[in-house]
């Protein structure tokens, strides 16, 4: 199945090089050129309802599973009113040929019952050239209201079985909301699907908010508020929405908190006078422990996913640069060396780059590198894009992104680590500092 080994190139390409072409005989192959593939076309007939009160569900649950696919710039939907066939029995042999005609080479078929009040999808994903079913049928289950979820791992299903890596469909993202003028914005924090869908706020506005970060498991949340009217580290139970503050030290400036890989301790940064250094805490104890002491500001820290690294930013050698250490001390080693300025590092979940903001010449950029500092490549460029973080599978990034002038709003964008697919995501506010979190 030629796209789909396509796809499975592309998503493992990060350098522009061309993939080879295999002889006649071989495996297939496709070249890749700067990480630009043609999108796979696929069908999604829309499900089967197969109780009465699943006809309101089975629609809506296919278009969402085309909108998750679509969306990533890797697969194209074959219009509905292109079909040749028409699915009406999950159980019915499918007709293979009709599917061929119309240039399919992926498509899924599922089926939605609702009894005993839950809600049940089902679904098969076919490998139309090769007339063979991917992986084994499966089926999700839940209350009616999560019916956008069980839509959501439908998707994540398809995508893995094409492409060979996770999926990132059935996540979260909690990001500071933003209304009002700005230079009198008010900000709060909201939780949301990754697509925008399902919005709820987690705190009122009368307080300033700032840079939230998920843990882990995607149970907790911290951020910087201004509360008690200097800014302090608080953490957020999201099941119960309460949150308490966190005991650092009283009269000074603590902000920039992210989790360790295990959820037990966190990275922040402390001021005094005009330096700031990055320490750790264990959360259940309160205990810290300062990681820098050079007299220049260090900010921003970010754990390795196995923990014992840390990448931050810091000004020591004159201006804003990268900086990788031990999480338990040393020297840092510079890895940032092009030109600019460069901020809000983030090791990506699969440990293999850092994602960061950098500013030169006028512009600001999302960019990557390897944790070594080479192979940089800048994904973006506006007036004003920063804060990056990783989708779950670590191909795809989301940041903000800021209008110019005094009219201008800050909204989010996600771009795959090619630099492709560039999209805006829907929210009904202004939108900053988005975290994404896990797969839930």
């Amino acid at each position: 199945m030629k796209q789909i080994l396509a796809l499975i190139l592309a998503l493992g390409a990060l350098a522009a090089a061309p993939a080879p072409v295999a002889a006649q005989g071989g495996p297939l192959r496709i070249e890749i050129t700067e990480g630009v593939v043609e999108p796979l076309p696929y069908a999604v007939p829309d499900f089967v309802a197969e109780t009465g009160e699943a006809g309101q569900y089975a629609q809506q649950i296919s278009r969402v599973v085309a909108d998750d696919l679509t969306g990533t710039g890797l697969f194209r939907e074959i219009p509905r009113d292109a079909h040749i066939s028409r699915v009406s029995n999950f159980q019915s042999p499918v007709q293979f040929a009709d599917w061929k005609a119309i240039n399919a080479q992926a498509l899924i078929t599922g089926a939605v019952t609702t009894e005993g009040g839950r809600i049940t999808v089902k679904f098969r994903v076919w490998d139309v050239f090769a007339g063979t079913e991917l992986g084994q049928g499966m089926q999700f289950s839940s209350t009616p209201d999560g019916w956008r979820r069980l839509s959501h791992k439908v998707a994540d299903q398809v995508y893995s079985r094409i492409t060979g890596e996770d999926g990132y469909f059935d996540s979260r993202v909690v990001f500071v909301s933003e209304t009002g003028p700005k230079d009198n914005r008010a900000k709060r924090l909201g939780l949301m699907d990754y697509d925008g869908a399902n919005l709820q706020f987690l705190t009122g506005s009368q307080s300033l908010v700032l840079a939230p970060r998920f843990s882990p498991d995607g149970s907790r949340v911290l951020y910087t508020s201004y509360e008690t009217g200097e800014p302090r580290i608080h953490v957020l139970d999201v099941g119960s929405v309460q949150s308490r503050i966190l005991p650092t030290q009283d009269g000074v400036m603590s902000f920039a908190p992210r989790f360790s890989p295990k959820g037990q301790q966190l990275l922040y940064s402390m001021t005094r006078g005009s330096n700031t250094d990055i320490y750790s805490m264990d959360i259940a104890s309160g205990s810290t422990r300062q990681l820098t002491t050079a007299p220049s500001i260090e900010t921003g820290a970010s754990f390795s996913p196995d923990g014992s690294r840390i990448v931050f930013e810091s000004d020591r050698s004159g201006s804003q640069q990268l900086y990788v250490m031990p999480v338990n001390g040393g020297e840092p080693t510079r890895i940032s060396f092009g030109a600019g300025r460069y901020g809000t590092p983030v090791w990506s979940p699969r440990g293999d780059l850092i994602a960061f903001t950098k500013q030169n010449a006028g512009r600001f950029h999302i960019g990557v590198m390897r944790t070594d500092g080479s192979e940089e490549r800048l994904l973006t460029a506006s007036f004003l894009d920063e804060g990056p973080t990783w989708a779950p599978n670590g191909r795809v990034l989301m940041f903000a992104r800021e209008t110019q002038g005094a009219s201008g709003v800050s909204a989010l964008y996600t771009v795959d680590i090619s630099g492709r697919n560039l999209k805006r995501v829907r929210t009904p506010d202004g939108a900053s500092d988005p975290s994404w979190g896990p797969l839930q």
